[in-house]
């Protein structure tokens, strides 16, 4: 079933990129080293301030608080359900080849609890074809839409990931809450393991997820929205991180920052990030 599904979305990419539907970022990267990681800082031009349009959708890019391309989705880039409660389809901006966006099929908002079909929707992708999932916890913590949605990006060269920073950390404390020695801000690293069972693995990432959140006293507010947060889930891991802003002296990060990749909208950013360190710009948006 889920050979079929990588099929239906192959493509499904093959003719939104005929058709102009996908529109793939064209970004300029630059190494910055921060002691023993090296983050990639991508300075993607149709991002510029100076530039006359920036597409919604785009990292760091603006929101429109009155459209949803979720409710539906574009059909030319949606490949179908992914489980009972989430579509998946294609990023319109992918930040790489067979970049995922898995939204509720019924509206919630990016600032509501995650659910255990939440992450069965994450991992029925992890599970059969491993490869980096995300969640941008709301407006101050990197999402441009406001209908819940989490990500999903394959494994490759140069992609964000987890791994050089659970190098690290002891896979063998299984669900205990671990930090990353070098960074001085609030986080928490757990390891679940990784079932091949995708209901298994969503039942332990749901309860990591739960666990993570006591551990940095992230609560459920008046309203009903979690406090804002950046999730990742990459080879059995899970990161996330409490979030205080969406920028950092007009950077705005995402869950990816987190993961060793900064997007930026100006060409001097680069420098600036080079200049000022990354642990400064990644502690600026830390609650």
């Amino acid at each position: 079933m889920m050979m079929s599904f990588m099929q239906s979305m192959n493509q499904c990419m093959n003719y939104a990129l005929q058709v102009g539907a996908l529109q793939p970022i064209q970004f300029h990267a630059e190494p910055v080293q921060t002691h023993d990681i090296s983050f990639q800082v991508c300075w993607i031009p149709a991002l510029s301030a100076k530039a006359n349009h920036i597409p919604t959708g785009f990292p760091g890019g603006p929101q429109q608080p009155d459209f949803n391309p979720f409710l539906p989705p574009d059909p030319t880039l949606t490949i179908g359900k992914l489980g009972d409660y989430h579509h998946a389809v294609l990023n319109k901006f992918p930040v790489c080849s067979h970049h995922l966006v898995i939204p509720r099929v019924e509206y919630a908002d990016q600032r509501s609890p995650l659910q255990y079909e939440d992450f069965l929707a994450l991992s029925l992708m992890l599970t059969e074809y491993g490869g980096l999932g995300f969640f941008n916890g709301g407006p101050k913590a990197g999402a441009s839409q406001h209908h819940l949605h989490v990500q999903w990006l394959p494994d490759g060269r140069d992609h964000a990931s987890l791994l050089p920073f659970v190098q690290q950390l002891d896979s063998q404390l299984e669900y205990q809450p671990q930090q990353y020695a070098l960074w001085g801000f609030p986080h928490a690293f757990m390891y679940v393991g990784m079932p091949d069972d995708p209901h298994e693995y969503a039942r332990e990432l749901y309860h990591c997820y739960q666990r993570l959140c006591q551990q940095l006293q992230l609560k459920v507010g008046e309203q009903g929205f979690m406090a804002p947060l950046n999730l990742l889930v990459h080879q059995g891991w899970m990161l996330v991180v409490p979030r205080s802003q969406n920028q950092f002296n007009d950077i705005s990060l995402n869950a990816l920052s987190f993961a060793g990749i900064i997007y930026v909208r100006e060409q001097e950013h680069i420098q600036y990030i080079k200049d000022v360190g990354v642990l400064q710009v990644l502690q600026g948006v830390v609650t």
